[in-house]
């Protein structure tokens, strides 16, 4: 389903993390054990779906007799009140498994959701939106497949596939040019992006090779300058402090791409609802 992820392992951490040794007290105390339990999963706004399967997997596990029906997709806008899922299963099995299925669903609609705002602010310029690294730590994949539902195109994923050299590599490496030959010449057979935060650094990184530029933390007008100079000669990437105020006005300078760590490492969570459904 997402690559790079383990659905099993996850759904197991997660439940394990919920349930502690002894399973849902609360739950065990006040529902007999074979009492039934309809439901269905509700956006209380308006948001983008992600994570539809992985909340299933959790009620699932529990129950694997849960009769689960799907109306949505993930990658699908829903209205206020839209009903995401209805399931039917054991009480206690629905139950203790609703907060793991609803904070995974919630989160990852949420990463979508917001990254939907920026790709829509864009459309048209020709742009393209890109994720980052910046995630929480064992959910990257999850983030980044969230991104992909609202419409972004994921970066890298991990430092291995792909080569970016950054302020601290050119620090220690001695300056753009020399940083850039070296990973030329150490055949990655991967592109050599490089970072750049002045107009002056750019012919030089050019010269040396560089594929692809990142051009961090530059304003408007220096963007435009920048796009301006280098003529289509490598794809350009915008990046830093870049916001849903700002993003239509840096797209407009004419840039292939634009990196917003936001979009994964800000992104507030969406309101949905699992809510007892008559039959």
């Amino acid at each position: 389903m997402i690559s790079g992820f383990d659905l099993d392992d996850f759904v197991n951490r997660v439940l394990a993390e919920d349930l502690g040794a002894s399973g849902d007290v609360t739950s065990a105390a006040t529902i007999s054990a074979d009492a039934r339990f309809a439901a269905k999963l509700e956006a209380r706004e308006p948001i983008v779906v992600a994570g539809l399967d992985i909340a299933a997997a959790f009620f699932e596990d529990l129950d694997p007799d849960a009769e689960i029906e799907r109306l949505v997709r993930d990658g699908d806008h829903a209205e206020t009140g839209a009903v995401l899922m209805r399931l039917n299963g054991n009480a206690r099995a629905m139950l203790a498994a609703e907060r793991s299925a609803l904070n995974t669903l919630q989160h990852l609609s949420g990463i979508a959701t917001l990254t939907r705002c920026y790709v829509d602010s864009i459309a048209g310029t020709g742009a393209t939106l890109l994720d980052t690294r910046k995630t929480i730590p064992g959910l990257r994949a999850l983030e980044k497949y969230a991104a992909l539902m609202g419409g972004a195109q994921n970066h890298r994923m991990r430092l291995d596939d792909g080569v970016l050299i950054k302020d601290n590599h050119v620090a220690v490496a001695g300056g753009v040019a020399a940083a850039v030959r070296s990973a030329k010449a150490a055949g990655t057979g991967l592109e050599v992006q490089v970072e750049v935060d002045s107009i002056d650094q750019i012919e030089e990184a050019l010269e040396a090779g560089a594929d692809r530029l990142l051009l961090d933390n530059m304003d408007v007008p220096t963007l435009r300058r920048a796009v301006d100079l280098v003529g289509g000669r490598v794809p350009l990437e915008a990046s830093g402090g870049v916001k849903l105020e700002t993003i239509r006005a840096i797209a407009g300078t004419g840039v292939d791409y634009i990196s917003v760590g936001r979009i994964t490492q800000s992104a507030p969570a969406v309101d949905i609802g699992m809510d007892y459904a008559l039959q």
